[in-house]
């Protein structure tokens, strides 16, 4: 499994919102809103770093409310 963390920063009120729709969509991990320059981290996996980029990522951004995202791929690649 490829797996990676998306920093994501929303519309202002937005992020708990959008944690907890984030929660429900395919490929996604987890999901936290937190303070700082991002508002919602979320750890995203797939199969393969390509389904990971053409599904999970996209469906991630089509979330209404974000203004911007930012993937970080887990150096190591699979986790236990």
């Amino acid at each position: 499994m490829v797996e990676a963390f998306v920093l994501i920063q929303t519309e202002v009120g937005r992020a708990e919102v959008i944690a907890k729709q984030l929660s429900g969509l395919a490929g996604v991990l987890s999901s936290e809103y937190v303070t700082g320059p991002y508002d919602v981290v979320a750890r995203v996996g797939a199969r393969t770093a390509d389904e990971l980029t053409a599904t999970v990522v996209p469906s991630v951004q089509q979330v209404s409310g974000i203004t911007r995202t930012l993937t970080c791929p887990i150096a190591g690649g699979a986790q236990p």
